[in-house]
């Protein structure tokens, strides 16, 4: 049985070994079952960062000033001229 593999620790990990992948699949030196191999880790190194993205999106306040001066926080808005 195969071992599942642990998610990267960090959002930059995952990024580096994602350009990795990405750089083993554009030299083309890979066989078929490698190249899998690959392009199935890339998917979850994409889908990792992607989840990290979106908590850290979450997060994210805006920080504002009124016309009296005082700063203000609001919850970032999501841009919705994504087509979500």
């Amino acid at each position: 049985m195969a071992k599942k593999e642990q998610p990267p620790a960090t959002f930059e990990m995952a990024l580096k070994r994602l350009e990795e992948v990405l750089s083993s699949l554009e030299h083309g030196d890979l066989a078929l079952e490698e190249s899998l191999a690959a392009f199935e880790e890339g998917v979850r190194l994409v889908k990792f960062c992607q989840q990290k993205l979106d908590e850290v999106e979450k997060r994210v306040e805006l920080l504002l000033k009124d016309d009296a001066g005082q700063f203000f926080t609001r919850p970032f808005a999501e841009e919705e001229t994504e087509g979500n």
